[in-house]
């Protein structure tokens, strides 16, 4: 039965978005949710064990970035069981995602989501975000590192004119004073996530001179 209720509630709670989800993405997403609480039970990929609860704090927690990031080349730092990233490329199937995080069960989860949800737009790495190669427009992180660790590991690999996304509860202040002489904010948005009573933000930087 909560299988029924999770989607009923992802339905539901998804309609108070500023954006469309189509019937399609609803069914990847619920797709997903199932895969992980399935793993979630042996591999640990998450401490919130509520399936209604997942519905909140990691689908809608990260649908609810989907309009501000537009790059076509995202990399994901940390990207643990999939949040933002295995959502934004369900909601953006336009955009390519490349998912970075060193623990092997959860890269081995990500692969898994990855050929279950026909996911074209998904690429998994299992290593050290500092060992990535390549040029990416945009480098998103949520709830992994500070934003001036994000930027220490990754800056070698964002493209001219990319720019960060960093997911964050309460208003980062102390970690954006700690990379203003490399980032400037473009823009730091509060977020208001349906059912959930708590801070959210995302900040978007980029390079200094671009």
């Amino acid at each position: 039965m909560t299988s029924e209720q999770s989607y009923n509630l992802l339905a539901r709670l998804s309609k108070q978005l500023a954006f469309e989800v189509t019937d399609q993405q609803l069914q990847q997403l619920h797709q997903y949710l199932q895969l992980l609480v399935k793993w979630n039970r042996t591999y640990n990929l998450t401490s919130v064990r509520d399936e209604l609860e997942m519905v909140t704090l990691h689908l809608l927690d990260s649908m609810v970035v989907a309009p501000y990031i537009n790059a076509p080349r995202m990399l994901d730092v940390g990207s643990g069981g999939g949040m933002p990233a295995i959502v934004l490329a369900i909601l953006h199937p336009d955009q390519h995602w490349t998912l970075c995080d060193t623990a092997g069960k959860k890269a081995r989860f990500l692969n898994q989501v990855k050929i279950e949800l026909k996911l074209a737009n998904v690429e998994v790495i299992h290593g050290r975000v500092e060992q990535a190669v390549g040029q990416f427009d945009g480098i998103s992180s949520r709830a992994f590192a500070t934003i001036k660790n994000m930027y220490d590991w990754s800056n070698h690999l964002l493209a001219a004119n990319g720019r960060y996304y960093a997911l964050k509860g309460k208003d980062p202040i102390d970690e954006i004073s700690e990379v203003d002489k490399h980032l400037r904010v473009v823009e730091n948005r509060s977020l208001e996530v349906p059912n959930l009573q708590a801070e959210r933000h995302l900040i978007i930087l980029e390079p200094l001179g671009a």
